[in-house]
Order: C-alpha cells, then structure tokens, then sequence
C-alpha cells in the first residue's frame, strides 16, 4: 500500500495530517502507552498471546488519531483533503465522518487477524465511502479471494459466509476498541467514529445479500 494523507483544515485555523503507509515504524514497546497493551481491555475473541504479541495491532496503529484527537470534537466541521498517488479527495464533513474514515483505514494495516480481511480494500483505499460502496467493495474483494483460494486447491466459499462471520468478529473488536478509548481522556471525536464504523459492520451481515440483489441487474 502506498502512502495515504490526510489533512483536515478547520474554520478557525486548525490544521491536522495524518500519513498512513504500510511501512509506518511502530514506536518503541517502552514509549507504548498502557491502553494498548493486549492484556488490557483484550477483546473477547482475540486469538493473540501477550508473550508474543505484547501490545493490541490496533490499539498501537490508533496511535495515531489518539494522540491528536484531544484537539477536536465530533461536530467539528472540516475541509478534508485525502491524498493517494492516483488521485486526490476533497469532502466537507464532521470531524467524526473524517476519523472515521481514517480509522477504518488504519484498522485495516494493522496485524489483527480479525481486521486482516480488510486489508486488500486498504490497499484500494476508497475515503468516505458510502454503505452501497463498501457492501460492493467487501463483496467484491471477498469473491476475488475464493478465486484465489480456488486456484491454490482450496474450496472457495461462493455463499461469502466467511464474509458475513468476519463481520459478526469485527463488531467484537470494536467493543474492545472503544473499551480501550475510553481510558483516554477526550477522544470525542474518535470515540464517535469508532461507533459510525461499528454501525456499518452490524449492518453489514445484514445488507449483503440485500444489496448483492439490488447490483445484479447491471450484470445481467
């Protein structure tokens, strides 16, 4: 994945930029703060083991938004720029609609196995994308990956059952997510985002199938 900017201008002046690449130096287990460790607030079906993964893949990755996050607050209006090598995406929004989007992303880099199906739309990473969007693109990316497995001797899951359970495990996470956030002081803003992001994977196992039916007549 290459690099992806995003910056956030606000009315009185503020400004914030965030660069998210796959390469990102994690910093030292000395400078990491207590809420991320594994043990702390661990999710219920996290499958990793603190003597060898000391510290949440996602709590460390959220370092990022936590440690800004404290200078602003949900209805917080912007001007956001997010800059790929492709191209560039301007939308006025909510400080929350912008973490949000931004934490989706970081979500999906870090090594969590419960976010690691994630990781291909990072890799085509699509800012602010609606529901319709995202049901399109998880499905999409899901079925080139039974292709995948198809062509490795594997049994491909055409049904996207494992898709819908990758939700259902998502939804886990972000419970331990948000349990962790709350021990940081004044993370409106990322707190907020956290519970637009959990919205969309409860809906998710849901508006598959719905939304796979509503696209059928473009391709037939």
């Amino acid at each position: 994945m290459n690099d992806v900017i995003y910056e956030l201008q606000f009315a009185d002046g503020r400004q914030l930029r965030y660069t998210v690449s796959e390469d990102m130096t994690p910093p030292s287990t000395a400078e990491l703060p207590d809420w991320t460790r594994l043990g702390f607030h661990q999710c219920r079906n996290c499958p990793l083991q603190a003597d060898s993964t000391p510290h949440c893949p996602v709590a460390v990755k959220l370092m990022l938004v936590t440690d800004t996050a404290t200078r602003i607050v949900s209805y917080d209006e912007a001007e956001v720029t997010v800059t790929t090598p492709q191209r560039v995406y301007r939308k006025h929004t909510t400080a929350q609609h912008a973490m949000g989007s931004l934490m989706g992303l970081l979500m999906a880099t870090s090594d969590c196995p419960h976010t690691r199906f994630l990781a291909p739309m990072a890799r085509f990473h699509l800012p602010f994308a609606s529901k319709d969007e995202t049901v399109y693109r998880s499905a999409s990316t899901y079925l080139l990956a039974q292709y995948f497995r198809q062509q490795k001797g594997e049994t491909p899951d055409w049904a996207l059952t494992g898709l819908k359970a990758h939700y259902h495990e998502l939804q886990t996470v972000n419970a331990g997510i948000a349990a962790r956030l709350r021990e940081v002081s004044q993370l409106d803003a990322a707190m907020n985002a956290l519970v637009i992001l959990d919205i969309l994977a409860k809906l998710m196992p849901y508006s598959i199938e719905d939304a796979l039916v509503d696209t059928a007549p473009a391709f037939l």
